[in-house]
């Protein structure tokens, strides 16, 4: 990648961060390099020591590499939640989609526990929603649906009933279809947070609450940051004799995290630890197609992350034939994530304040999470 840089002397922790934005800005040769010792290796431990900076230098990175929501992204985004606007230009999105991904962005396969069918679709340009039908009951939940029309095919395609759509929060890319959706099947209803503003909301949500539908027990938690109101919903295996399934809309994704649009640094920490308390075996079903820039993002952060090579070169070949990366675990993005990764050493030292515990062990970690933040937003992928 390309990159007009300027060097200065470093202060503080600029020379932690110099290595990771060095890394950023000259691409990934490194990781690269270590491909093939991937089959005999074990993912490195929490505590491992960084590599030492070669040159005491601090990057300046171009213009446009800027974080997109200053002043001018912070007006965009307020006319993207709170006008109108916002609902044109999806609509718009909606339609270049469509005729540039007629099947959809990426090819999905259901998972089907024991009368339990779990259906990716993709929709927009790399957004997915889902289908969680009771087979027996056929019955469904979407989840997300922002493109209507596509679950649509889909709900016939199944030959089940859509009773109830599940919206992790408000952005259209998510909520967009729940007018069409709820108007053509009459006895739907719409859950949601009440302090995000969902479109064509009914049921109110809050957290800890409990959506049944048939043999779905579905819990909502609530997860602010990317949104006041954000909510992700876990569906319970034990009814079925299978893996629970977190869906994640914006807070998640396989190895990253989403933008804090409407909280803090530490709001978005509590609300990924609330995800950490999940079981590994969970399954984690995104809100978008990241995947393959969110792993070349931690291989930045963390080079030496073994089970991150892996995970990457599994992405690669998906990518390659246009196949989805999902669901992953949270037992795996526990071992390559570096919004999950918080509390390791070596990412303390490479981008934290110093040497030495913090008094407030929270707030070093929410620290550590703006930071990794604010550099996920200058990554530019390949």
């Amino acid at each position: 990648m390309a990159a007009v840089v300027a060097a200065t002397a470093l202060k503080g922790r600029g020379a932690r961060n110099a290595r990771v934005l060095r890394g950023i800005l000259s691409g990934e040769k490194a990781s690269q390099n270590r491909t093939r010792a991937l089959q005999s290796h074990s993912s490195p431990e929490c505590k491992e020591e960084p590599e030492p900076l070669s040159s005491e230098l601090e990057y300046i990175p171009r213009k446009r590499g800027k974080n997109p929501m200053k002043a001018v992204g912070l007006a965009w985004y307020s006319l993207y939640t709170r006008t109108w606007l916002g609902y044109l230009f999806y609509r718009q999105q909606l339609r270049r989609a469509r005729n540039r991904y007629p099947k959809g962005h990426s090819k999905t396969q259901p998972r089907l526990f024991n009368g339990v069918k779990v259906l990716p679709i993709p929709v927009l340009s790399d957004n997915y929603s889902y289908l969680i039908i009771d087979t027996q009951a056929r019955l469904a939940v979407a989840v997300d649906p922002s493109d209507p029309r596509a679950v649509q095919a889909f709900i016939e395609k199944e030959g089940v009933n859509l009773v109830a759509i599940l919206c992790t929060h408000k952005h259209w890319d998510h909520s967009g279809g729940n007018r069409d959706l709820s108007r053509r099947h009459r006895d739907c209803r719409v859950y949601g947070s009440p302090q995000d503003g969902i479109p064509y909301l009914t049921h109110p949500l809050c957290h800890q609450d409990v959506v049944s539908v048939g043999r779905l027990q579905i819990r909502a938690l609530a997860t602010p940051g990317h949104t006041q109101g954000h909510l992700v919903y876990l569906l319970d295996g034990e009814p079925y004799k299978g893996p629970s399934c977190l869906f994640s809309g914006d807070l998640l994704f396989l190895s990253g995290c989403g933008r804090t649009f409407e909280g803090t640094a530490e709001t978005m920490l509590s609300s990924l630890d609330t995800v950490l308390g999940l079981g590994d075996d969970t399954l984690l079903w995104p809100g978008h197609e990241y995947a393959e820039e969110n792993l070349g993002f931690a291989g930045v952060v963390e080079p030496e992350n073994l089970a991150r090579e892996r995970k990457m070169q599994w992405v690669l070949r998906q990518r390659m034939e246009r196949r989805s990366t999902c669901p992953s675990t949270l037992g795996e993005e526990r071992s390559y994530n570096p919004f999950l990764r918080t509390h390791c050493l070596a990412l303390q030292e490479a981008l934290g304040p110093g040497p030495g515990p913090m008094e407030d062990d929270c707030f070093s970690r929410a620290q550590l999470l703006e930071e990794l933040r604010r550099l996920k937003d200058l990554h530019k992928s390949k």
